[in-house]
């Protein structure tokens, strides 16, 4: 690894360190994909990483390339003490709102994990049930700190997989290149197709 790569995931892991200094064992990161998409679900994934952990590339994922984001996928869900996602399709999310929606999905993967952590560090969120686990919310959290960065990583991987899997059954939308974001060839689709099943109705204008 290079030098200025080490420095950066040791300066990642700086949030990190400090509560395994505290005498945390356990450190779960939570973050979410897909929370501004006009189509398909939000996923929320919890990640618990060995406390030596120096996964070369681990970013927040908006930094990383599709390529490169599978990658570490690979090798994040591989090494982990413990990983879990919780899906919220858009059913739910136009019922109970995006908001709600997130938190929810929050819950539901601290459910699919293996193990119990000591500490929740989750990305800008609060208000959240964490099963009675202590939490610290960082704002902008994917880029501060190592466990929310790979479970960034995790979230993105995962959602992108389900709207390139939508492609194939609603080809007319582009799914597989802009995952349901809100882009000028999504839009023009829309127009010329009306919305389908994945579409949130909530989030769909009249344009």
């Amino acid at each position: 690894m290079k030098e200025k790569e080490e420095e950066r995931l040791k300066k990642l892991k700086e949030i990190d360190k400090e509560w395994f200094k505290k005498g945390a064992k356990k450190i779960c990161g939570i973050d979410e994909a897909g929370r501004g998409p006009l189509a398909g679900p939000v996923v929320v994934a919890a990640v618990i990483m060995p406390q030596d952990s120096m996964i070369e590339g681990v970013n927040d994922s908006k930094k990383v390339s599709e390529r490169k984001r599978e990658k570490l996928y690979e090798e994040i869900t591989s090494s982990a003490i413990a990983w879990g996602v919780g899906i919220i399709d858009q059913k739910e999310i136009d019922e109970i709102n995006i908001l709600n929606a997130t938190k929810k999905g929050l819950t539901k993967a601290l459910t699919e994990l293996s193990q119990k952590p000591d500490i929740i560090l989750v990305d800008a969120l609060t208000g959240i049930n964490t099963i009675g686990i202590p939490y610290e919310s960082i704002i902008k959290g994917d880029a501060k700190s190592y466990s929310i960065a790979a479970a960034s990583i995790v979230a993105k991987v995962t959602r992108d997989r389900i709207m390139r899997q939508w492609s194939e059954v609603y080809p007319q939308y582009g799914f597989e290149k802009h995952k349901g974001y809100g882009t000028a060839a999504h839009i023009k689709a829309i127009k010329e197709n009306g919305i389908c099943p994945l579409h949130r109705k909530t989030f769909i204008k009249d344009w």
